[in-house]
Parts: C-alpha cells; sequence; structure tokens
C-alpha cells in the first residue's frame, strides 16, 4: 500500500455536522431522539416477526433481514458521531474509520439486492399466487438473502481495500460525522480519477441492476392489481407495495445523489444533510412504514402488547 509517511495508528479528524449553537444542539437532541426510535423500532420489528409464528413467511423474512441492516446501519455511523460530539473530540483512528467504510458500503450494497428480492417476492405473490410456494420456497428465498448480504461485503472489501491504499495527506480532515469514502478522498495526495471510475461502475451494478429489477416487478404488479376482480385484493395488494415503493424511493433517490456524481462536483453541506437522511432518517422510517401501513404487523404488535398486559395482571 502506498501509505508514504502514514503509520497504522495515525487517523483523521471528522469534522461532523453540529456545532454547539442551541440551533445544533436542538438539531443534535433531535438525531439522537431519531436514533432511538430507529434502534427501537428495528429491534422490535426483527424480534416481533422472530416470535410470532404467524410472520413466519418470505415476506416477513425479507422484512426482517431489512430490518437487522437499517439497526446495522444506524449503529455504524450514529455512536460515533454522539461520542464526538459529546466528548469535544473529533478523531477516529485509521482502523475505525476502515470499519465505517467497510460495514457502511457493504450494508448498502446488501440492501440494495434486499429490496430488489423483496420486489420479486410482491411481483410472484401477486401475479403467481399459485405458484408462490414454489418460485419464493424456504430454499430459494435464503440463497437470495445469503447472496444480498455476500455481494454487500464483497462490495464493502474491495471499497475498503482500494480506498486506503491512497496517501492521505494535508490536515487529515474529512468533512463529514462519519468516514464516508467520497469526502475521505477528497484528502488523497495522488489522483483518485481511476477509483471514482470504478466507483461509478460499481454504482452502476449495486444500484441501476436492483432499480430495474424493482421496476420491471412493479410494472407486472401494476397491471395484475388493475385487473384484480376483489376490490378488498386491490386495496390489500396497493398498500402493500406502496409501502415497500416508499422505502426504495428514499433510499435509492439519496444513494445516487451521493455516488453517481465526480468527486469535483459535490458539496460538503449537501452530501452530510443526504447522508444523513438515508443513513439516520430512512432506517427510522422503515419500520414505521411497514408497521403503520401493515395490518398483519400491527396485528402481531397488539397481540404482543396484550400478551404483556396480561402477564402483568396475573403477575
Amino acid at each position: 500500500m502506498a501509505w508514504g509517511n502514514q503509520t497504522f495508528n495515525s487517523g483523521f479528524i471528522l469534522l461532523g455536522i453540529f456545532n454547539y449553537s442551541p440551533t445544533h444542539i436542538f438539531l443534535f437532541s433531535l438525531v439522537l431522539g431519531i436514533f432511538t426510535v430507529a434502534f427501537m423500532g428495528n429491534t422490535a420489528m426483527i424480534l416481533l416477526i422472530y416470535l410470532d409464528t404467524q410472520l413466519h413467511t418470505p415476506m416477513y423474512f425479507l422484512l426482517s433481514q431489512l430490518s437487522l441492516m437499517d439497526l446495522m446501519l444506524v449503529c455504524t455511523t450514529v455512536p460515533k458521531m454522539a461520542f464526538n460530539y459529546m466528548s469535544g473530540s473529533k478523531s477516529i483512528s485509521l482502523p475505525g474509520c476502515g470499519a465505517q467504510i467497510f460495514f457502511y458500503v457493504s450494508l448498502l450494497g446488501a440492501e440494495c439486492f434486499l429490496l430488489a428480492t423483496m420486489a420479486y417476492d410482491r411481483y410472484v405473490a401477486i401475479c403467481h399466487p399459485l405458484r408462490y410456494s414454489v418460485l419464493m420456497n424456504q430454499k430459494i428465498y435464503c440463497v437470495m438473502v445469503v447472496s444480498s448480504w455476500t455481494i454487500g461485503f464483497l462490495d464493502g472489501i474491495i471499497v475498503i481495500a482500494v480506498a486506503l491504499s491512497f496517501p492521505y495527506c494535508g490536515t487529515r480532515e474529512i468533512p463529514h460525522f462519519f468516514c464516508d469514502v467520497p469526502a475521505l478522498l477528497t484528502l488523497s495526495c495522488t489522483t483518485t480519477l481511476l477509483f471514482e471510475r470504478l466507483m461509478f461502475i460499481c454504482c452502476i451494478i449495486m444500484l441501476l441492476f436492483p432499480v430495474a429489477v424493482i421496476i420491471a416487478s412493479y410494472v407486472h404488479v401494476i397491471v395484475a392489481v388493475i385487473h384484480m376482480g376483489s376490490g378488498e385484493g386491490r386495496q390489500k395488494a396497493f398498500a402493500t407495495c406502496s409501502s415497500h415503493l416508499m422505502v426504495v424511493g428514499m433510499y435509492y433517490g439519496a444513494a445516487m445523489f451521493i455516488y453517481m456524481r465526480p468527486v469535483s462536483d459535490r458539496s460538503p453541506t449537501q452530501d452530510k444533510m443526504v447522508s444523513a437522511f438515508y443513513t439516520i432518517l430512512t432506517p427510522m422510517l422503515n419500520p414505521l412504514i411497514y408497521s403503520l401501513r401493515n395490518k398483519e404487523v400491527s396485528r402481531a404488535f397488539m397481540k404482543m402488547l396484550g400478551k404483556s398486559k396480561s402477564e402483568e395482571q396475573i403477575a
């Protein structure tokens, strides 16, 4: 690796997103609140799907994996940001920076393909309901989920290996609240044009290919729903699919904005705002969207609450 005069113990300075003005203190408190809701919401979703046997279906298994990815994603960035803000320290070690890059990139990549798998699941359920148990049996959807995680981890390994091979110099101040690759590349002492092109190609594979699968799946789903004879069935199908489309729109829109632009066209402020949206806000919204717009999840949640109250009364 071309480390130049760097040592393994050298690190970076995260400039963060907040200062200590009253407005920013309020915004920081708001982020902590959002993080708490995201942490509790995704944890509750995972436990709910695990404990309720009626939710042991491919769709809810995929949803539990989405919640797990969101839980890990929000825990990759926010705790370190909060610790630095409250302690007054802005430093992050080289291994810590590498870990953030690896988990962040891996989880984003895995979630891209998982969302495509979820779209395919809805396509099969609505367009081929009689063959659903065959086309989405346990072996098939487990292979899809494992493949999503594997592709994400491979992407993370490639990106971290290349990103940390560059020599970094100057003030070593990263204009971000976590070690994001595009922000890190601005500190490189050498040209990163080739790597930027590699990242662009990876984004086409990791973002546009799943988007194409999602669009194709939902075009067929919409056509099938329109031709449904039952009004109740049409309403249920639209409710399920609209929840997924809301998540897809928020996630892919922000990711494309961040990773499909050249480094020279980036604004640190814009990047921090958009990154905060899909690394902090989206993980909070996902469980809320799926729980509030899904009768099965709401039923299971109320059932668990009722069971807890009954146990308390007996005790």
